[in-house]
Order: structure tokens, then C-alpha cells, then sequence
């Protein structure tokens, strides 16, 4: 738990109340690889602090796995629409390694959000942090080649191409399979 924060630590401080009831409202969770935290038509009730791992948010287009984004270490992780909208989800989290994360409920956020405006500040600061990298993600992806997103992709976050299969990477990249394999091979 000392990693998650560390991590809100980086971004917002928070009291030591704040801390121990924050810490109190946590549960530690462990899963293995394939794992889902969150499936299509179900309302996603936790976020998530990923400890350690690796997942993917994925959506099904006709029959096809469409992977729009990743998460590793020191990331919170949930699908946002449901989580906020109280509606069923249109996406599935699966983990892609064994993984360990920490999970808070809505209700028990929320409590913690009118108890602490501390927390309820960490709370808009994260998501404005993942609305920055939703923006650059669909920016990056639709103003680029497929060269270039791939070349972003290196540059950036080398670390995804040891731990994701291709297959979800030419799909987070919104390519296919065959031309990630040949922009691979000329590079």
C-alpha cells in the first residue's frame, strides 16, 4: 500500500486522517493472468490502484477485441463511464499478468470524498490526469501514421512491447497484426 501513497503523494498530499481512513476503506486484491476486473453489461462499482502488473481495457467490435488502452504499475485503473455514470459498462478489463491492486467501492469514495476534501481533491487531480492522456492517446492515434504511433510507442513506453502480446498492441496501436509485423521489420 506504501507504493499508492506514494503515488497520490506526487500529485496531492493528503492529512494522515485522510490516510487511515482511506487505508481502512481499501481492500488488497490478487489475480492471476486472464483475470477480469470489469465485463460488458455490468456496472463497475471499485477503482483500482494497480500495484503490480499489467492489464488492458478492451471493447468487442463485431466478434473483434478492440484493445484502446493499457495500465501498469502506479495507475488507477476503472472503467470511467460506468464508474461515474452508474450505468453498465461497454468495455472488459482484463489483467494480461498476475497482478496486484487495491480496490476502493463507489460508496465507500464517495463517503470518503464529502469526509475529506483532501481526497475529493486527489480524486479531480487523477482524473484530470486521465482526461490529459485520453486526449493525447486519441490525438496521437488519429492525426498520425501508423509508423509514427508505432515510433511514439517506442519512444515512450518501450516497456510495453516485453510485457504485451503483439496481437493487443497492433490493436491498442489501430493497426493489424500484419502491419505492425512489417513496420517491425523495417525499423
Amino acid at each position: 500500500m506504501n507504493k499508492l501513497f506514494e503515488h497520490i503523494n506526487k500529485y496531492s498530499s493528503l492529512g494522515s486522517s485522510a490516510m487511515r481512513d482511506m487505508e481502512s476503506a481499501l481492500r488488497k486484491i490478487e489475480l492471476t493472468k486472464g483475470s477480469f476486473l470489469i465485463t460488458e453489461g455490468k456496472t463497475c462499482d471499485h477503482v483500482y490502484f494497480l500495484e503490480h502488473g499489467c492489464l488492458r481495457g478492451y471493447y468487442n467490435l463485431d466478434g473483434k477485441e478492440i484493445t484502446y488502452w493499457l495500465a501498469f504499475e502506479n495507475n488507477f485503473v476503472t472503467s470511467f463511464f460506468s464508474f461515474i455514470s452508474r450505468k453498465p459498462s461497454i468495455e472488459f478489463i482484463q489483467l494480461i499478468e498476475d497482478s496486484v491492486l487495491y480496490s476502493i467501492d463507489y460508496t465507500k469514495l464517495q463517503t470518503l470524498y464529502q469526509k475529506h476534501g483532501d481526497i475529493e481533491r486527489m480524486g479531480r487531480i487523477m482524473l484530470e490526469r486521465y482526461y490529459v492522456m485520453l486526449e493525447e492517446r486519441f490525438l496521437a492515434n488519429h492525426f498520425k501514421e501508423a509508423k509514427d504511433r508505432y515510433e511514439n510507442l517506442i519512444e515512450k513506453s518501450p516497456h510495453i512491447l516485453q510485457r504485451v502480446p503483439l496481437g493487443y498492441i497492433a490493436s491498442y496501436l489501430g493497426i493489424t497484426q500484419e502491419t505492425l509485423s512489417r513496420i517491425r521489420s523495417k525499423a
